[in-house]
């Protein structure tokens, strides 16, 4: 392995693996964002991954309501429990609430293999 490749492998953190999240279902995960821990969100939606950093535009609040629960009930949409904000999974666009228009913060993932990965990015050392 040669530096660059070191390097790659330090900005990096393992989030999840393929298969453990269905349709609708999500994940925090601590991510080192600016030299400080952030809490983020992965989501699947529709067999398509998905990360935000965990923070409604609107008032810079978590979004979850429940530990892990960011989906609707139909699971066709990410909503912010204190003010109903309605985001798109696939883009994190705010479609209804205060902050429509706004988009939540992504946060860059790659997949190897059966691995998903989180990218800092400005590179801060994941692992």
């Amino acid at each position: 392995m040669n530096s660059r490749q070191d390097n790659r492998q330090t900005r990096r953190k393992l989030v999840a693996k393929i298969g453990e999240l269905a349709h609708g279902m999500s994940k925090k995960f601590i991510l080192r964002s600016n030299g400080r821990e952030v809490e983020a969100m992965l989501v699947n939606y529709q067999g398509e991954f998905f990360a935000y950093f965990n923070r409604c535009p609107h008032i810079g609040i978590t979004l979850d309501w429940v530990d892990n629960q960011f989906f609707t009930v139909d699971r066709r949409y990410v909503m912010c429990a204190n003010h109903g904000a309605t985001f798109e999974p696939a883009t994190g666009e705010c479609i209804w609430g205060p902050c429509l228009g706004a988009v939540l913060q992504s946060v860059p993932l790659e997949i190897d293999g059966e691995n998903i990965f989180a990218r800092s990015r400005n590179g801060d050392p994941q692992e």
